[in-house]
């Protein structure tokens, strides 16, 4: 490494952000990169270890200690370029990703890891700001054709992987732009829209083409985002394609049975998120919810209900709460049990920075209110004992609610979208398809296949890109025979 010692000389630093006072009247990303001195001393911070955990716990195997060094010496044109090898689009990833890395950081046995997440954030916006992302086209095209069923961050990472080697990609949106949960469910706050605007536009110079508002299946279920307006059969796609990739998201909630979970004021996450989104964009929405005035109650402790705090506040929420029916983990995780491995530790949020009552080891028991209208939500404190959930006597309590946001995440694809294509499914309702072996990211039809969420369920936009990626080099392989794309 550059500086062998620089691990005991410098201590980490967290990129700058804007007080909680002042982002709250705005939907802008509020915290800024590393400025070249400091992105230097943070990457002296990486150690000559030996083993770089790091590549092993980033799902993507990012090469961090070269790309690390790269930025010591400021040669950031080929930290960029070493990004780029393993991750197509590091501004998502530099941006939200929770950074399991770090948690596989060696240094971070005994001291605070090396902060690789904000490196990658500097390098990224570096090569942007400098004009170094730049459209590679093909120097020849095969002639194959491919089609990609959903336009997240799994797809985008095939379609990009499977242009660059000649094929003609097409992809498929169901909504009215590129980017999935990144565009509809990811506040802006976390990431504005123009990193994939501007990623869209470089694909586009590489032969990829996108169709927005297109539909493939049919019968979609009115709880999960659609804004369709042509619909193609899955039949039409294998006609017209030599292969169809699936990489949809894991889109159907979580639900709530409870008494009163039918009152107006109910809402999913995302019914509440992506018009919000929308909206931001400049778009109109007449019948968006909004939590100005509200007492709101937010059910889900992790982060799409972080992100509902964040938004709610943003809109004015007279008051937030957010519940989790799991115990609160520890402040500080137990490093000799569980590194190099993603710990299970309290962890705070920009959202929850921003103003919110967090509770944990409750349960909803019911939803009360007049004229079919949510007022109060009824909930008790529950333990846990050897694994089962045991509700604590005498703990009912009430809370005054207007809205209800439940965000307890996503239990699997849609399943009208597999049935349409008579694809076979595992047991929590994914596509069935392995990772290794023979016939990887296979689908039980012929010529399909799948990637990222539709396949392993909810996961992390890390772990889309990577399986994109994978796929990519599936595909390739089983139209030419052999691929020259990286595993």
């Amino acid at each position: 490494m550059g500086k062998i010692t620089g691990f005991m000389e410098y201590q980490r630093l967290q990129e700058a952000s804007e007080e909680p006072q002042k982002r709250l009247k705005h939907y802008k990303e509020f915290t800024l990169h590393l400025n070249d001195a400091d992105a230097k001393i943070q990457g002296a911070r990486c150690m000559d270890c030996g083993i770089p955990f790091c590549n092993n716990g980033c799902p993507v195997n990012n090469i961090i200690p070269d790309w690390n060094d790269l930025v010591f010496h400021g040669d950031y044109k080929t930290a960029l370029d070493t990004l780029h090898s393993t991750n197509n689009f590091p501004e998502f990833t530099g941006r939200i990703c929770p950074a399991p890395c770090e948690s596989a950081c060696t240094l971070g046995i005994n001291e605070l890891p090396v902060g690789i997440k904000s490196i990658e954030h500097f390098i990224i916006d570096k090569g942007w700001e400098n004009g170094w992302v730049k459209p590679q086209p093909a120097a020849i095209k095969t002639g194959k054709k491919v089609a990609v069923v959903g336009a997240g961050p799994a797809g985008m990472a095939a379609a990009q992987q499977l242009a660059r080697v000649g094929h003609d990609v097409t992809v498929f949106e169901k909504n009215d732009r590129v980017g999935g949960l990144l565009r509809y469910g990811i506040p802006d706050f976390k990431m504005e829209k123009s990193h994939i605007d501007l990623r869209v536009k470089q694909m586009e110079a590489e032969g990829v083409t996108f169709r927005n508002s297109v539909l493939i299946g049919k019968d979609f279920p009115a709880n999960v985002i659609n804004w369709a307006k042509e619909t193609i059969s899955p039949e039409q796609l294998n006609k017209d394609f030599d292969a169809v990739i699936m990489t949809g998201g894991a889109e159907q909630p979580r639900d709530l049975p409870v008494p009163g979970r039918e009152l107006k004021g109910v809402h999913f996450a995302m019914e509440f998120l992506g018009p919000q989104n929308k909206v931001n964009a400049g778009d109109k929405f007449k019948d968006q919810i909004l939590a100005g005035g509200k007492h709101v109650i937010v059910i889900g402790g992790g982060d799409t209900g972080s992100d509902c705090v964040g938004t709610s506040n943003r809109h004015g929420a007279a008051s937030v709460t957010q519940f989790e029916l799991l115990p609160q983990p520890p402040e500080e995780e137990n490093k000799p049990l569980v590194w190099p491995y993603w710990p299970t530790k309290l962890r705070t949020s920009s959202s929850h920075e921003e103003g919110c009552d967090r509770d944990w080891a409750v349960a909803t028991k019911r939803l009360e209110g007049k004229n079919g209208k949510v007022e109060k939500l009824i909930a008790a404190r529950v333990e846990w004992k050897d694994g089962k959930m045991v509700e604590v006597p005498d703990s009912e309590f009430e809370l005054k609610a207007d809205l209800v946001l439940l965000a307890m995440g996503f239990v699997s694809p849609v399943a009208q979208v597999l049935e349409a294509f008579g694809v076979e499914r595992d047991a929590r309702g994914n596509v069935k398809a392995t990772t290794d072996g023979e016939n990887c990211y296979r689908t039980s039809v012929d010529k399909v296949f799948t990637a990222g969420d539709m396949r392993r369920g909810q996961s992390l936009v890390v772990w889309a890109i990577r399986e994109g990626r994978q796929c990519a080099r599936e595909v390739d392989a089983f139209l030419m025979g052999d691929s020259v794309l990286p595993r």
